[in-house]
């Protein structure tokens, strides 16, 4: 800093020297002038790259600290505490690391401000008097006390546009999540214009942050003016002598002053933002986490205790922090001491707290009353809702252990795991996609079952793990895990499937969020007005309708009935996500395309306003120019101009300049809110238009990178990035001009210096190019492992592995930084050269004007020449600081780009060919010579299928796991387009009507049921088609929705959490049929809808299902026999072709078909079963 201010202080002599020297004068003066000024700048320039360097490096560091740091609290939250959205905590390490590791880059600026001002007083009290010093000082104060109100309300709007984004990017995240189902239901434009909604109002609040910005701007761009004209005013006013030499040498000043002024709004600016960061990241820590010890588990010493478990009687809620709404979520009456070893039952009804049960064990929900919860010994834990991890199918199972090669293979043959194996080219090396894309629902849950069990716990938590398995599967499951590998181990299990229960050495009965039975199988099924009584007399009722009159096969088994699992659908889908889906983010080469350029400087208004931006700069920096040029050139010619004259053309000069400032600072701003609205409507639109393979084959946190940290770049960077550059550059030719003009030769000199600099600019940039590019590539590893991470917190914390998931994002982080940190240096690598360069440029032509002869230059141009050079060094850092950034910067443009023209799906209508509003009529679905195939390269899953379903007709497809069910629905909906043959739905070709014409005539009920953030109502009637009552006759047939609606006091206007967590995975299946059957759409698909809810919910919407959709189509795919054992047809797929298709008895009466197997199979799990419950009726009633 002190060497910045030797220029102000020599210029006085230098600019003396130049009007006094005459050719017989000797040159050392001047030279040693000259020479002093090139040390001092060299000085500046190094020292000031050096503290560049080290700030950035440290707010690299920084950056890293605070992203663990955030990574370990929201890792450390349970499921009670994690009230933050997913947005949130990706805005907190996109967006406020950011914020807060940028802040030590401009740290300096905060005490250098008042001592930079200060020197400046110095040097002007000693060149112009007390007088002026003060009275530029107090319009320097003045500046600032202005600008006081409008750091507080960039403040309060930068808190507003924080909220704002953690909306949009929490609701972006979970648009993202559940598209496939958004596409389904044909409310995909519905949820984009929601996403446009939430960005108005970001970009509302943007849009007056971006005027306040301005507004700072031009105060601090037009305060060197209107202190310069204070200044010199008051020097005429108090007779204050002005020669050229103290006029330029205040006019340096002011033009080293203008720099910590120029910084001044962005400094504000940062730490407005960094100020709310800190107070967001604050907020974020505090939240109360796992070290309550009100809702921590007691872990012990197994091998001390006889106990597995002591359970101590309790009360537990989710709603602990909600005094309105602190209900009780599951109550424990009396206290349980399990043994080690035992086979622990959990059962109940859909939505009865057999979850939160579990939960409470784990420490994840709050106690409200009640003792402890005590578990000897390592835990194990199995989600409903299987999390599975981007990686190997290994790395799943192992989860962090060492490998035993005699387990691992006893595990995977128990879990049923070889055969899958088998039929991949990889086996247990096969690489899973993001979110186990690549698996279905049985081998996703197999694989965390595995995962479970080769962990070698204690105590084994099993929520429901049967559910999402055939007959057989979950029959080998149960005797080979349960039983078999797990026979001395502590297991709770959560169960639908009541056969179960008799191994169990403890049966617990929920009901209504309460323990109700506690005991052996046999005592509970001694009371006759127990619950479990209850629910066994639902679950008989599901097995009488296998045992139809037709089939025979009531005490049969199929023996030697060999499981094949073939899954061509599948192992196509693994080869293309292994071959695209799981390669790393492809890194585009080169520099940026000048059409990226192009595209955003014509986004907005097509580019009118740029040339009225460029003209205002320009004129501004003539008119600023032009002031400095006449009151140097007046106070030398005092004779011939008044005192008043000089200032009026002076103060006129400088506020025509401050009128193009500001002109120039107000259409930029309204330029950069129109930019930024395009892009992201542009890309929104295109990436949710796109085919559902672009979701299957992009990570979700490369989708939300471009929604978060790109299109923040693009909202407050991009522009006043660009408009930064160019206006330096405006800056810097206007000076070689001005100093062309003593000698037209010295622009030689600096073409030279350009062709030099433009030579390292492009032999760094490359590198530069590339690094920030990986930069962006490595944040989305981070921002993944995020949202995997928690996904399945419970399941990290169960198995006790944090640290190292911890270590894995610490990595991950330091990949980042590394490419960052590279990154940042070779753009002060570049300065520090061409900072030297122009110092050299800058000494050669202070040599010039020493060694030409005095009747050769005017001395007033020469002076202003030599003091707008002292700031080039400063200029030209400036320059390569922005054309850096803009290149960096301009990736995140090119990357919003990339999502913008996206491949779409088909037309979602086509105006010429729209179906009639009562399409379709009937319902009659035909199929003609149907092939189906994922990809032009890969073979066909449906190969060649041809059927009818008539209209008004229920057809079960069965098949065995991956014989091409969910191929065929897909095919339906056109989420995979037909490579040969046609759909028709009451004799219209299904292929040449738009999407939305389509799907908005069809129904689903999907495998896992979808609830979405907001209310009751907006999940069952989001487009708002319908009436409250209308509503509510629908949840009334819902056989307990409604109840469990009116049980919160604001009913449908209930709030339902991201993902639907406060509800139970029954309960959203309730919501999604009601949800289908306010549609009263003509075809309905169930696509396993009920392999989460329990036999008497099962026959209960199957009930439901046959009296509401009488007149409609209905398709069943389904695991469970009984669901489609009263269809009016069944549909049989092996391997893609058809199998059998006929009704369900005529399959039955021959026991050689395929169905009749299955059947069998389904019989086999649970005759003994049935037949034990049958005595025990017997007995009972």
């Amino acid at each position: 800093m002190v060497a910045s201010y030797v220029g102000p202080l020599l210029i006085t002599h230098f600019v003396d020297y130049l009007m006094t020297k005459d050719d017989s004068k000797s040159y050392y003066e001047g030279i040693r002038i000259a020479t002093i000024l090139f040390v001092a700048k060299f000085v500046e320039s190094l020292s000031q790259r050096q503290w560049c360097f080290g700030a950035s490096r440290i707010g690299v560091r920084a950056r890293a600290a605070i992203i663990a740091l955030v990574y370990k609290k929201a890792l450390n939250l349970r499921l009670y505490a994690s009230r933050e959205s997913n947005g949130k905590i990706i805005n907190l390490i996109n967006v406020d690391a950011e914020k807060l590791g940028d802040i030590f880059g401009h740290i300096h600026g905060i005490w250098l401000f008042p001592l930079q001002v200060l020197f400046a007083l110095v040097i002007l009290y000693m060149n112009l008097g007390f007088a002026p010093s003060l009275a530029a000082f107090s319009s320097t104060v003045l500046v600032m006390v202005c600008n006081c109100p409008l750091a507080s309300i960039q403040k309060r709007l930068q808190t507003n546009i924080m909220d704002a984004k953690d909306s949009r990017v929490s609701s972006t995240s979970e648009t993202i999540k559940n598209v496939r189902i958004l596409k389904l239901l044909s409310w995909e434009s519905f949820f984009v214009k929601k996403l446009l909604r939430l960005r108005q109002v970001e970009e509302s609040r943007l849009s007056k942050y971006l005027y306040t910005c301005s507004a700072v701007a031009f105060l601090f761009w037009a305060s060197p003016a209107l202190v310069s004209v204070v200044t010199f005013g008051v020097c005429l006013w108090v007779n204050t002598p002005l020669t050229p030499a103290t006029v330029l040498s205040a006019l340096a000043t002011f033009r080293i002053l203008q720099e910590p002024i120029y910084n001044l709004p962005e400094l504000l600016s940062v730490i407005a933002q960094t100020r709310v960061s800190l107070a967001r990241l604050e907020e974020f820590m505090n939240i109360k986490s796992e070290e309550d010890d009100n809702t921590k588990s007691q872990y012990g010493d197994a091998s001390r205790n006889c106990f597995a478990m002591e359970i101590e009687s309790g009360v537990y809620s989710w709603n602990v922090d909600d005094r309105c709404e602190r209900n009780p979520t599951i109550t424990i009456p009396e206290s349980l001491k399990i043994k080690k070893g035992w086979k622990i039952a959990v059962c109940g009804s859909l939505g009865s707290g057999k979850t939160s049960l579990l939960c409470s064990i784990l420490g994840e929900i709050p106690r409200i009353s009640g003792g402890d919860i005590k578990v000897y010994g390592e835990k194990a834990y199995v989600q409903q809702t299987a999390w599975i991890q981007t990686g190997t199918i290994r790395e799943n199972v192992l989860f962090g252990k060492v490998m035993n090669k005699a387990l691992y293979e006893e595990v995977l043959n128990a879990c049923a795991l070889n055969k899958d194996l088998e039929m991949w080219q990889d086996a247990d090396m096969c690489l899973i996609g993001e979110r186990g894309i690549n698996l279905s629902g049985g081998q996703k849950q197999r694989i965390q079952l595995a995962r479970a069990v080769y962990s070698g716990a204690d105590v084994y938590l099993l929520d429901d793990p049967f559910s999402a398995v055939d007959a057989h599967t979950s029959r080998h499951l149960f005797q080979k895990c349960l039983l078999g590998i797990l026979s001395e181990k502590t297991v709770v299990y959560i169960t639908h499937q009541l056969e179960f229960l008799s191994v169990a050495d403890l049966v617990l009965v929920i009901k209504d969020g309460s323990i109700v039975q506690s005991g052996s199988y046999e005592d509970l099924m001694k009371d006759p007005n127990g619950e479990l009584v209850r629910q066994m007399a639902e679950h008989r009722k599901s097995l009488e309708l296998v045992n139809t009159d037709e089939n025979g096969v009531n005490d049969k088994l199929c023996s030697g009935a060999k499981r094949e699992l073939v899954k061509e659908d599948a192992q196509c889908l693994i080869q293309y996500y292994k071959e695209e889906k799981n390669n790393e983010e492809g890194v585009v080469r080169g520099r940026v395309k000048w059409h990226v350029y192009w595209t955003l400087i014509t986004a907005a208004y097509r580019g009118a306003f740029v040339p009225v931006i460029l003209v205002c700069q320009i004129l501004y920096q003539w008119l600023q120019m032009g002031s400095s040029y006449w009151i140097t050139w007046a106070t030398q010619e005092a004779g011939r101009v008044s005192n008043r004259k000089l200032m009026e053309y002076y103060i006129l000069l400088s506020l025509v300049s401050c009128v193009f400032i500001l002109g120039r600072t107000v259409f930029l701003s309204t330029i950069a809110i129109e930019t930024a609205r395009r892009m992201y409507r542009d890309m929104v639109e295109s990436v949710f238009h796109a085919p559902l393979s672009f979701f299957d084959l992009t990570p979700s946190s490369r989708i939300l990178s471009r929604s978060s940290t790109d299109q923040s770049t693009c909202d407050t960077d991009i522009p006043y990035r660009v408009a930064g550059l160019v206006f330096a550059l405006i800056q810097l030719l206007s000076i070689i001009i001005l100093m062309s003009q003593i000698k037209w030769q010295i622009i030689l000199i600096f073409a030279a210096v350009i062709a030099i600099s433009a030579w390292y600019q492009s032999h760094s940039m490359t590198t530069a190019r590339a690094l920030s590019r990986m930069v962006g590539i490595r944040k989305a590893p981070i921002l993944h492992h995020f949202s995997e991470s928690m996904t399945g917190s419970s399941t990290i914390r169960c198995f006790n592995q944090e640290g190292r998931f911890n270590e894995i994002v610490v990595s991950l982080v330091n990949d980042y930084s590394r490419v960052t940190f590279h990154n940042m240096a070779t753009m002060e690598w570049l300065s520090l050269r061409i900072n030297s360069l122009f110092n050299l440029a800058f000494f050669a032509v202070l040599v010039i004007l020493v060694l030409l002869p005095r009747s050769a230059i005017d001395p007033s141009l020469s002076g202003l020449a030599a003091t707008y050079g002292l700031n080039m060094n400063v200029l030209q850092a400036w320059i390569i600081w922005n054309l850096c950034n803009v290149e960096n910067k301009m990736i995140s443009v090119e990357r919003i780009l990339e999502f913008s023209q996206l491949p779409s799906e088909a037309p979602l209508i086509i105006e010429n060919n729209r179906p009639k509003p009562e399409w379709p009529k009937e319902g009659c679905i035909q199929l003609e010579d149907l092939h189906v195939r994922y990809s032009p390269d890969l073979p066909m899953v449906l190969k060649g299928i041809t059927f009818t379903i008539p209209a008004k007709t229920r057809v079960g497809v069965v098949g065995r796991t991956g014989s091409g069910k969910s191929t065929l629905i897909q095919a339906l909906f056109r989420v995979v387009e037909p490579s040969k043959g046609l759909i028709h739905i009451d004799g219209l070709n299904i292929c040449s009507i738009g999407l939305k014409d389509l799907r908005s005539k069809l129904s689903v009920i999907p495998q896992d049921p979808t609830l979405f953030r907001g209310t009751v109502r907006d999940n069952l009637d989001p487009l708002q088609e319908h009436s409250d009552s209308q509503i509510w006759e629908i949840m009334n047939k819902c056989h307990g929705l409604a109840t469990i609606v009116k049980q919160d006091k604001r009913h449908l206007d209930a709030p339902v959490a991201e993902d639907g967590v406060n509800w139970s995975v029954g309960q959203r299946q309730l919501v999604c049929l009601a949800r289908v059957l306010l549609q009263k759409r003509r075809i309905l698909i169930l696509d396993e809808a009920t392999a989460s809810v329990d036999t008497a919910t099962d026959n209960l919407i199957q009930k439901t299902v046959r009296q509401e959709t009488k007149e409609c189509t209905v398709i069943t795919v389904a695991h469970r026999i009984p669901t489609v054992i009263d269809n009016d047809l069944v549909l049989v797929l092996d391997q893609g072709s058809i199998v059998e298709y006929d009704h369900p008895a005529v399959l039955l009466k021959d026991s050689s078909t395929s169905f009749s197997k299955l059947v069998n199979e389904f019989m086999h799990k649970s005759s003994n079963q049935r037949c034990e419950i049958q005595e025990e009726f017997a007995s009972i009633l």
